[in-house]
């Protein structure tokens, strides 16, 4: 029996994928589709920290720069709070965010103690009144902070969007730029295919291949068809390439980089970043539907082959997967009464809510050192937790703040999607007010 043992131990060491037979803890919900793949965050074998340290900043730094980041390194590295280090050292990510230690790993994957910000912020009362005799564990809990990204929740943008009323005048989201930026597109291959309507004549699948005439019309209708994009562009990219039936992920990002990229920092494509397999539907924590047409998450999961249909994807294709009460309540939401309204061409493009409006929203990204554009954000980790993270790219689009704050607060409302009105309320707006008032006095009286 031990001779086996070892002899098990050995392949799983040398020769398997899986090396989770090893891990002396299971991961947080962050990271378990990725636990096969030791070496994602081990990069050097079982190195010190600063190894470790890469590897977060690797997958996490992009979103962890200024503006984005309320606690940079450099904030820790700078002299005058060299005694904070003492306490915490909040230059490493893993002094906060332990993996293998389910039992002390609270959401977010927080594994300090819930009142960890009293280790910097102990005489918070006496610069902020309001702030005076509050529990150091309601300060990343209560829609007042978030600790990486505080965009949403800082003093002056809560005062600047006090008194919002609950549903904005004009709530409209704002527009795809995509096919309108065509030409600025760094990665489409415009000199393979160039940027033109093509017609049924124009269809170059080799003549073995046969395209049926459902194929053909769907093709037909979509943007590719219209921006110069043939069968063999995603068949067949290259001459020295072997035609595909089902091209992959890969091909996709030959055009749509940014949108790929973005993809795989989200639980649905983090496992193609590390060159695994794409995500099973098995492997999913939240409730998935057994009769689900999907089995595993890629990008013609969502869109569908040859139709692309984005309107399909904003939420029939969530639909067709996710089984939680959140989503199964979507269709009897006001969000998806504004979505059918805007879809029967009732109400004006963009005033709907699809599921890809808050988890996926549109937003203003660089797309590269000198270019910006409005995109679908295919990183629903984004905006997923702290769910504060939603407020800006997709819930003021149409809310006001408070209305926002105290809804995202709302476990329940959140479960019945929107159905009803918050019953909470968080003093963040009244906080900042307050605050506002005193500096507002004190600069007047040395006037």
């Amino acid at each position: 029996m031990s001779l086996g043992l070892i002899g098990w131990l050995s392949y799983s060491l040398f020769e398997s994928e899986d090396k989770t037979v090893f891990m002396p803890g299971p991961l947080t919900g962050g990271h378990h589709q990725i636990g096969v793949a030791c070496e994602a965050c081990h990069v050097d074998g079982f190195a010190d920290t600063n190894v470790i340290q890469k590897a977060c900043e690797d997958c996490h730094g992009e979103d962890r720069k200024k503006p984005f980041d309320s606690h940079p390194v450099n904030k820790f590295t700078d002299p005058r709070n060299a005694d904070k280090l003492e306490n915490i050292n909040a230059t490493l990510c893993v002094t906060c965010h332990t993996e293998h230690k389910p039992d002390m790993t609270a959401d977010n994957g927080l594994t300090q103690p819930g009142d960890f910000c009293i280790h910097c912020h102990e005489g918070v009362g006496e610069d902020r009144p309001s702030h005076k005799e509050m529990e150091f564990n309601t300060c990343n809990s209560s829609g007042c902070h978030n600790y990486h990204n505080n965009r949403s929740l800082y003093t002056d943008f809560l005062v600047k969007h006090a008194d919002e009323p609950k549903l904005l005048e004009k709530p409209v989201l704002p527009t795809r730029e995509y096919a309108s930026l065509l030409d600025e597109v760094v990665e489409y291959p415009r000199q393979q295919y160039p940027i033109k309507q093509l017609s049924s004549s124009d269809i170059d699948a080799p003549s073995e291949v046969v395209v049926s005439d459902e194929i053909h019309k769907d093709w037909l209708q979509t943007a590719h068809a219209s921006s110069g994009v043939n069968c063999t562009a995603c068949h067949q990219p290259t001459k020295e390439s072997v035609w595909q039936d089902k091209p992959s992920h890969e091909v996709c990002q030959t055009c749509h980089g940014v949108e790929a990229s973005r993809f795989k920092r989200g639980k649905h494509g983090m496992k193609l970043a590390v060159d695994l397999q794409p995500m099973q539907l098995s492997e999913a924590l939240l409730p998935m539907k057994e009769n689900s047409p999907h089995r595993q998450v890629n990008c013609i999961s969502c869109h569908g082959a040859h139709k692309f249909d984005v309107q399909k994807a904003a939420v029939s294709a969530c639909l067709e997967c996710h089984d939680d009460k959140h989503s199964l309540a979507y269709k009897q939401s006001p969000h998806s009464d504004a979505w059918d309204k805007e879809i029967s061409g009732s109400a004006p493009v963009g005033s709907g809510v699809s599921c890809a409006s808050c988890h996926m929203p549109r937003i203003n990204f660089d797309v590269s050192e000198w270019s910006s554009r409005i995109m679908v954000d295919h990183n629903q980790n984004a905006t997923l937790a702290p769910n504060e993270k939603m407020i800006r790219p997709a819930c003021i689009h149409c809310h006001g703040l408070e209305f926002t704050i105290d809804s995202l607060a709302d476990k329940k409302l959140i479960e019945n999607n929107f159905q009803g009105e918050p019953s909470i309320h968080i003093e963040s707006i009244d906080l900042a007010k307050e605050d506002q008032k005193r500096a507002d006095e004190r600069k007047a009286a040395r006037k």
